[in-house]
């Protein structure tokens, strides 16, 4: 594994987690159009991209599935793992060949429960990359559906 494989997730966190969890990583690869996850399934891993992007998406009746955000490198891919019912809110869908470092969900969540300093750490990890994602979804939603200007926070 390189020097600094999950360089995202290594700043986010105080360095002893970030270095306990980059042991646990895996890589792997994925070509262009691979599904990693469905909507309602198992959320049972999760991945720091390294190379390509991902476009995470929502099923929508009668029609083809919603991209609700495409992510990339050193970007989070899938938090639904760390939060019950551990079933994935979303799908995701390699639209680029993809390499990126695979965590078991498992396995990390049971670092967490181990070490309750690296669960408050990674909680807050993944709970800010929750909150940051949920403001763009809804900026875009304003840019969308609102009137001009009313989307400005304030």
């Amino acid at each position: 594994m390189n020097a600094s494989p999950t360089s995202s997730m290594l700043r986010a966190l105080p360095a002893e987690h970030g270095e306990r969890l980059k042991h646990v990583a895996r890589e792997v690869s994925f070509p262009q159009g691979t599904r990693l996850f469905e909507e309602g399934r198992r959320a049972d891993r999760f991945w720091i991209v390294r190379t390509g992007t991902v476009a995470l998406d929502m099923r929508v009746p009668g029609r083809r599935a919603a991209v609700i955000e495409t992510v990339g490198h050193n970007e989070l891919v899938g938090w639904s793992w760390l939060f019950g019912p551990h079933t994935w809110h979303l799908g995701a869908e390699a639209t680029s060949p993809v390499r990126a470092y695979e965590f078991d969900a498992d396995v990390v969540r049971g670092m967490c429960q181990a070490d309750p300093a690296l669960g408050m750490a990674v909680g807050q990890w993944v709970g800010d990359i929750v909150a940051r994602r949920l403001r763009s979804a809804r900026t875009r939603l304003l840019d969308m559906y609102a009137p001009y200007g009313s989307g400005s926070l304030r």
